[in-house]
C-alpha cells in the first residue's frame, strides 16, 4: 500500500512541473510581440505612434544683405507662403549675417503691438498628432517670450502656452506638441480671447509659427524676440 502511494506521488509531482514548464512557454518575452528594439523601428508595434518626419523648414533670407522691412523674398523655401497678424508686415523687420554666430532672423522690435508671423505649405497640411515637434533658434530681450502659433484647417488661430526666452545669445530650442495647451488668437489684435481649448484637431494644421504678445521697445536692450530657422516635424497631408 505504501510501494503505490509512494508512486502515486512522484507521478503528481512529474504531471504538475510539466504543467509549470508549458505554462511558461506560452507566456511573452518582456515587450513580447514588438520586435527589437521593443517596436520603436519600423512599423513601430501596435499602438506606437508613427516617427514624425520634417514637414516645414525656413531658415529665412536676407535679400537685401542689411536690416530691412519683412518681404516675400525673405523666405528661402519657394513652397511656403507667409502671414503677418497683429500688424504691418513692414513692422516686422528681417536681419542678420547669416555668419559667426548670427543667423538670419526675424525681429519684432518695431511692433507696435502683439503680432504673429505664419508659415504655410502651399502643398500639405501639417499633421501635428502623435510625436510632433517644433525645433527653432531664438533669442529674446526684456521679458518677451517666443510662443508656438497654428492655424487649424477650420480657420481657428491658436497660441500655445510653450514659451521660450533665451536671453544671453541664440538657443536651439526643441519641443513636443503634445505637451502644448492652445488657446484662440484674435487674429486681427493678437489677442488671447477665452479658455483653453480642449483636444483641438491638429491633424490638418492649415499654417505654423510664432507670436511675441507683448509690443517692441525698438532698437537696443529692452523688449523683442529674434527667431531664426524654423523646423517642423510630423505628416504632411495633401491639401487636394
Amino acid at each position: 500500500m505504501r510501494k503505490h502511494s509512494f508512486k502515486f506521488f512522484v507521478l503528481l509531482g512529474v504531471a504538475l512541473s510539466a504543467a509549470v514548464f508549458s505554462s511558461l512557454a506560452q507566456e511573452p518575452a518582456p515587450g513580447g510581440g514588438q520586435g527589437k528594439g521593443g517596436g520603436r523601428g519600423k512599423g513601430g508595434g501596435k499602438g506606437i505612434p508613427a516617427r514624425p518626419v520634417l514637414v516645414l523648414k525656413e531658415e529665412w533670407k536676407n535679400s537685401t544683405g542689411a536690416e530691412h522691412p519683412f518681404a516675400p523674398e525673405d523666405v528661402s523655401n519657394s513652397n511656403l507662403e507667409w502671414k503677418v497678424y497683429g500688424v504691418k508686415p513692414t513692422d516686422v523687420l528681417v536681419t542678420g549675417s547669416g555668419r559667426d554666430g548670427d543667423p538670419i532672423h526675424l525681429w519684432t522690435g518695431l511692433c507696435p503691438g502683439a503680432s504673429a508671423v505664419t508659415l504655410k505649405d502651399k502643398s500639405n497640411y501639417a499633421d501635428l498628432t502623435g510625436l510632433a515637434r517644433i525645433k527653432w533658434v531664438v533669442k529674446v530681450s526684456g521679458f518677451h517670450q517666443v510662443r508656438p502659433v497654428i492655424k487649424l484647417a477650420d480657420g481657428t488661430l491658436l497660441v500655445g502656452n510653450h514659451a521660450d526666452e533665451a536671453r544671453a545669445d541664440y538657443l536651439v530650442s526643441e519641443f513636443a506638441i503634445s505637451d502644448v495647451r492652445w488657446i484662440r488668437l484674435d487674429p486681427d489684435k493678437v489677442q488671447t480671447k477665452g479658455d483653453f481649448v480642449a483636444n483641438p484637431d491638429l491633424s490638418k494644421v492649415d499654417e505654423i509659427g510664432f507670436a511675441d504678445l507683448t509690443p517692441g521697445s525698438g532698437h537696443g536692450a529692452g523688449g523683442w524676440i529674434d527667431v531664426g530657422e524654423i523646423d517642423v516635424y510630423g505628416k504632411a497631408v495633401p491639401r487636394s
